[in-house]
């Protein structure tokens, strides 16, 4: 069975540059990832005395990686958890056995992930994630 660890909340912003600054210049986070490397962020991870959040960017348009349209509207209130697993599909499976909705299947990521989207009870996204080795 897949083992999970590693949980963090993904906030969605409508300004994700102002966003950064916020969380990282005015309370003390350190950014510890981004993507992409250059030109406009479109992720960043933010670490604060071991903890740590995602901040993504909630474009209008744009469809959020659970699968949803993201709009302005999301920014401020669209949340979502990241958790990791010792594998992807294997989590998947055992949640779907149980009952679970799942909302996208497990795939490879160009950021170097393999990732998948649960819903909980009350459907709120929940991202399964294995890093690659």
């Amino acid at each position: 069975m897949a083992v999970f660890f590693d949980p963090f909340p993904i906030i969605y912003s409508a300004d994700l540059p102002a966003a950064t600054r916020f969380y990282r210049d005015l309370l003390g986070f350190t950014q510890t990832y981004r993507y992409p490397a250059d030109g406009p962020p479109e992720f960043v991870v933010l670490r604060l005395d071991g903890g740590t959040i995602g901040l993504a960017a909630a474009t209008s348009g744009q469809v959020g990686a659970h699968g949803e349209p993201m709009s302005p509207r999301s920014a401020g209130r669209s949340f979502e958890l990241c958790v990791y697993a010792t594998d992807v599909d294997e989590a998947v499976t055992a949640l779907r056995a149980a009952g679970v909705s799942i909302l996208v299947e497990p795939a490879d990521q160009p950021w170097g992930e393999r990732m998948a989207y649960a819903a909980d009870p009350d459907g709120t996204p929940v991202m399964i994630a294995a890093r690659h080795e």
